[in-house]
């Protein structure tokens, strides 16, 4: 059985941000197995060179890696120069990298709040910014920012984070607006609550794990590999008309109170 012409992302060429491990890792196997040449990304070279071989020996897909940090504007520079002439022109980029800290809001020291602004947000400006520039030049492109229900929902501990993931959401439209005369479509992918290796304490937590079943109507925690259908939607053509828009992964949990 073929899948449908629309959703066909044989040898474009996407960068996937926060790739090595979790969901980014996860989002960048589905790339792969559709067909698309995808770009790992990381600040440890070390495991993004290990990610990129398991990905290579599992798809058998064209993989590269590249190791810079997302939250520095010149090695973004550097790196998109470097990506477009070396691996090809980026059709598609995911915007991924992120962090969770964990801290009651009058404990939460300032350092911490800014590595979680500039890790979950700036990094989503940086990088859109920079690789759109060519996206623009050619006239089409697709930007993808993983947005979660924390850019709806606020919970005690982490106000933060449901900073800056709401931040994403409205970077996200206001790019829209500057892009989508330009034929670049800007959407966002938002997760409920995965288990991944960035949530294991809270897997591992019987009374968390118990609310969140109760809270979401799915009953349950997401798996990653449940994401990838909606991200290959908003990275292929099947999505050419869709800008602007937040798309909740969430077993339910905000469409219901």
């Amino acid at each position: 059985m073929h899948g449908h012409e629309v959703f066909d992302l044989r040898d474009k060429v996407v960068l996937v941000t926060g790739s090595s491990r979790g969901i980014g890792r996860a989002l960048a196997t589905g790339l792969a197995e559709a067909g698309a040449r995808v770009v790992l990304n990381g600040r440890d070279a070390d495991a993004l060179t290990t990610a990129r071989a398991e990905l290579v020996a599992a798809t058998g897909a064209d993989v590269h890696a590249y190791a810079f940090d997302v939250t520095d504007s010149a090695q973004v520079a550097d790196a998109a120069s470097r990506i477009e002439t070396e691996v090809g022109p980026v059709e598609i980029v995911v915007n991924n990298t992120g962090v969770q800290h964990r801290a009651p809001l009058l404990d939460f020291a300032d350092d911490d709040f800014r590595r979680v602004l500039d890790t979950n947000l700036t990094s989503a400006f940086f990088v859109g910014r920079e690789f759109a520039c060519a996206m623009v030049e050619r006239g089409h492109g697709k930007i993808v920012n993983i947005c979660s229900v924390q850019s709806e929902l606020g919970r005690a501990g982490i106000a933060p984070y449901a900073a800056s993931k709401g931040g994403l959401k409205m970077l996200t439209r206001g790019m829209c607006a500057d892009l989508a005369p330009h034929g670049i479509q800007v959407n966002a992918l938002a997760p409920g609550y995965f288990d991944t290796e960035l949530t294991r304490a809270l897997v591992d937590d019987a009374e968390f794990t118990a609310w969140l079943a109760a809270r979401t109507p799915a009953g349950r925690w997401g798996r990653t590999e449940e994401l990838v259908g909606s991200l290959l939607f908003l990275a292929s053509s099947a999505s050419d008309f869709v800008n602007g828009q937040i798309l909740y992964v969430d077993g339910g949990m905000t469409a219901v109170v």
